[in-house]
């Protein structure tokens, strides 16, 4: 058995690596802030217009088909065409459906409403048949070219009309946000008719998993013309990325490369994204209220009130995208605001001299003007901040220019202001603005509303308080702490030597506050200047806040900015910040952004076992235990280190358990069967039996040919495992008696080449052999399951899947294995090949690692070698 050949010290360290592994996976899986989008609903019944396409189009791609989304009258109106509204094209990605268009549609349906339809968007969607293109990617560059079909179509509908579009706007989700990108890499595509793209977790930089060569060779094609045709793609685009909810696309694959003449990309993290503020999983990033609401929004500011469609001005795109994802003034777009603005009518001014100061509004019943003079500030201090509850979107804050204590006009400094969930705030640099003689802020008159206006001067080097993080391997034993002892509004933390991805740390901000009868509310927000990834926390103070700090993004090498942990405080409150790491959130960094270059790691350290056998059999004449040669064999000098850890979980402990438990099994429903007599290495039904599988593999499906050949060779395991059963328990208990008839049975292979004997050494040998080969073949099948999975979903409409990654090493693998369940360790013991293939595993297992890590597809590539060469041992 597995574990008996495995020492106490050992067990220990496995025990240990797999705690260690389940904390990273649970910090991947549930080490995230709870879901806090809202539901979007929809006030119609839903409906889904099959639009019509031409027969050529639907008889090339059966499959796929195009909707138009609409509810109630809308829906009613427009089942007659052609449209007159602003097309939006939808593409779902790995798995989704067509119906995911829904929330958006539904969302900007009624804000058209709201407007007496004065614009309105119609939003397509397309039915990929819920492809598994994330797993397999051979079905990419068909739903490129259907889309390219498809924004054709849709113009169509509008030809005739006065304001007649002339190109669409694409929202991707997932890999549909891929398949929209590629559309630029076809040959007689118009860029010109895409006006805008939004993708949602779509992971732009690699594929998550890399299960075949399609999925990377269709990434380095859209990546590689986007980078070198940079300077003539004038798309602008939108990704917009999940955060640490969305655990099966992390969000540093979804920011697109950051290229310095390519100015008309943003990237984005949702929890950064002004009034949405929270993380999104895969799915309810499309559903996400929050998020969709602030699409919505962006998309009727996009308008061109001249041509009722998406506006052709790159610059204003960029504008409008950058006011609702990346920062919000709280204030209505506008393309060409007024800087300066009349200060003027019935309103009473009040000075104000003091450097900290707080006005509570509640019934006012006039309009008032603050003025606070810059002058003598100047000399002591070096920032002003102020801060408004009042969440409307009119200006509120001024400057005057070389005025004495009031003025006519003023600069609208509302534009330079900032959003926050309870708060609008403005900092500015004094030293930024010498010509500015006084700030304004403006209270207007309000009925039953009660809000709070602060303005307070300050001393940068007071409120700005650098912070080293702890190291690495402190293990979380250690911490830093800052007591923030002044009563100001606001406070930037400098988190010095905090920019790799392993690094992780938790925050623990308590704050006190004196005689206070009600819950004060404080802002708690991780800004990173290299990338818009920022996450606010909001909390009431008094209390103890626990925030994680962690990148998706790592610092860039010539980025000299630091991470700033900016604080919106109470002057009637004192805080207390600790750091320390959190070594279970290392953990599932290393998960997160390294955990799919495991099963390299683990087929590497196979091969290393698989060598050690192949050697004790060359030299000894026996097989060792496979937990044997894992231990002797997977040294980190022979190959990179890192995944003996779950050694003990795989090979033999769940191989040879599995072929004593289906042997059993065997044995249960079939007569007991006798070891075999004389070993023939091609059986009469072995050369049909593999060309029968390799013309089905030809025919269908490379995977379902390895499939089928990896339960024969299971089969052959699983009935010598059954025939030694039988072979021992029918022994003589004398042990004499044994080892005299063993000696005449090996005496008896010797002497008879040409009609080898298996004895039952023989025979433990070869399934000690086999269960090593089973846990390669195992990876292979398991890599090559996705393919087979899309080619039976889409069995209805293709017999044959094409183009087929499996296929090429089908035609190898298939006659191998059948060798190779028809191979016994005495039949290769003397073979002149067998120190050569023993020699093998090892250097691939060094290019497993090298070449597979990144790169999933390839592993097979390198397994199958020394599986080949053992095969041929049988004939040399």
């Amino acid at each position: 058995m597995f574990l008996h050949s495995v020492n106490l010290w050992n067990l220990a360290f496995y025990v240990f690596m797999v705690f260690l592994a389940t904390l990273g996976l649970w910090d991947v899986f549930f080490g995230f802030e709870e879901n806090k989008c809202s539901m979007s609903y929809m006030f119609e019944y839903p409906e889904y217009q099959k639009i019509e396409l031409p027969k050529k189009l639907a008889k090339r791609y059966p499959a796929y088909e195009l909707y138009l989304y609409g509810e109630g009258s809308y829906a009613e109106e427009h089942k007659i065409l052609p449209l007159t509204g602003i097309p939006v094209l939808f593409l779902p990605g790995n798995a989704g459906s067509y119906k995911q268009v829904r929330s958006i549609g539904s969302i900007a349906l009624r804000k058209a409403e709201d407007i007496d339809f004065k614009y309105h968007f119609d939003f397509f969607s397309v039915n990929f048949n819920e492809e598994l293109v994330a797993l397999y990617g051979g079905s990419l560059q068909k739903q490129t070219k259907f889309v390219h079909e498809c924004i054709k179509t849709i113009l169509k509908l509008y030809k005739g009309q006065e304001f007649a579009p002339k190109s669409v706007a694409i929202i991707g989700h997932s890999m549909g946000g891929l398949v929209a990108r590629a559309l630029l890499t076809l040959k007689n595509f118009k860029h010109d008719l895409i006006n805008l793209l939004i993708t949602q977790a779509t992971p732009h930089v690699a594929p998550v998993m890399p299960l075949d060569r399609f999925i990377t060779d269709f990434y380095t094609t859209v990546n590689n013309y986007w980078i070198l045709n940079a300077r003539h793609i004038n798309l602008t685009t939108l990704s917009v990325a999940g955060g640490f909810r969305d655990y099966q696309v992390r969000s540093g694959l979804t920011f697109l490369p950051k290229l310095s003449h390519h100015t008309s990309a943003l990237s984005v993290v949702s929890s950064a994204v002004p009034k949405t503020w929270v993380s999104t999983d895969h799915l309810s990033i499309v559903w996400c209220k929050q998020l969709q609401l602030t699409t919505v929004r962006a998309f009727f500011d996009l308008i061109d009130a001249d041509t009722k469609q998406i506006t052709q001005n790159s610059k204003k795109k960029l504008s409008v995208l950058y006011h609702h994802f990346i920062r919000h003034p709280s204030k209505h777009f506008e393309e060409n605001p007024a800087i300066i603005s009349d200060l003027t009518g019935t309103s009473m001014w009040v000075l104000v001299k003091v450097s900290k100061w707080t006005y509570v509004a509640y019934n006012e019943s006039e309009k008032i003007y603050f003025t606070f003079p810059l002058e003598n500030h100047r000399k002591i201090y070096t920032h002003v901040y102020c801060q408004s509850t009042m969440l409307d979107t009119n200006s509120w804050i001024f400057a005057c220019i070389n005025s004495t204590s009031m003025c006519l006009q003023g600069v609208d400094l509302s534009w330079k202001a900032e959003l926050l969930p309870t708060i609008k705030y403005l900092t500015l640099r004094l030293q930024d603005y010498p010509s500015l003689s006084h700030l304004v802020v403006y209270v207007p008159s309000v009925r039953g509303s009660k809000f709070v206006v602060d303005c307070e001067f300050f001393k940068k080097e007071k409120r700005y308080i650098q912070l080293p993080v702890t190291h690495l391997f402190s293990f979380g034993l250690s911490s830093r702490k800052v007591v923030l002892n002044t009563n100001g509004l606001y406070y930037n933390l400098e988190l010095l030597n905090f920019g790799q991805i392993y690094q992780a740390f938790k925050i623990n901000v308590v704050s006190k506050c004196s005689a206070v009868k009600e819950e004060i509310t404080s802002i708690y927000r991780l800004h990173i200047p290299w990338s818009y990834e920022d996450s606010l926390t909001i909390a009431q103070a008094p209390s103890s806040t626990e925030i994680s700090l962690k990148l998706h993004i790592a610092q860039p090498e010539n980025n000299t900015h630091v991470a700033l942990f900016k604080m919106y405080t109470s002057s009637d409150c004192r805080y207390e910040v600790t750091v320390k790491t959190s070594f279970s959130q290392i953990l599932g960094q290393v998960v997160r952004f390294h955990g799919g270059a495991l099963p390299a790691y683990v087929v590497s350290n196979i091969l290393l076992a698989y060598r050690g056998q192949l050697y004790s059999l060359f030299s000894t004449g026996c097989c060792l235990e496979y937990a044997t040669m894992l231990d002797k064999e997977a040294k980190p000098y022979k190959v990179d280190p890192f995944v003996i850890i779950i050694k003990f979980l795989l090979g033999g402990l769940l191989s040879s358990a599995s072929v004593r438990l289906l042997s059993s099994l065997w044995l249960a429903l079939k007569r007991p069967s006798e070891l075999p007599k004389d070993i023939k290495m091609i059986s009469p039904d072995l050369p049909f039996l593999t060309i029968v599988l390799i013309i089905v593999s030809w025919t269908t499906c490379g995977a379902l040919a390895i499939l089928l050949s990896y339960l024969y060779y299971v089969f052959k395991v699983v009935h010598l495992q059954a025939s030694l059963t039988t072979f021992k328990n029918s022994q003589p208990v004398n042990p004499k008696h044994s080892r005299r008839s063993e000696k005449k049975s090996n005496h008896h292979k010797d002497s008879s080449i040409h009609h080898l004997r298996l004895s039952a050494n023989d025979a433990e040998d070869s399934l000690r052999m086999h269960s090593t080969v089973i846990n390669l073949l195992t990876w292979i099948v398991l890599l090559s399951m996705p393919s087979l999975i899309y080619w039976l979903k889409n069995l209805r409409y293709y017999f044959k899947l094409n183009p087929d990654p499996c296929k090429p090493l089908a035609f190898i693998l298939i006659p191998t294995m059948a060798i190779l369940g028809n191979t016994y360790t005495v039949s290769i013991k003397s073979s002149k090949l067998l120190k050569t293939t023993s020699q093998f595993p090892l250097p691939l297992a060094v290019g497993v690692i090298a070449f597979g890590s990144a790169h999933l597809y390839r592993l097979p590539c390198f397994v199958f070698i020394p599986l080949l060469l053992h095969a041929l041992c049988n004939f040399m």
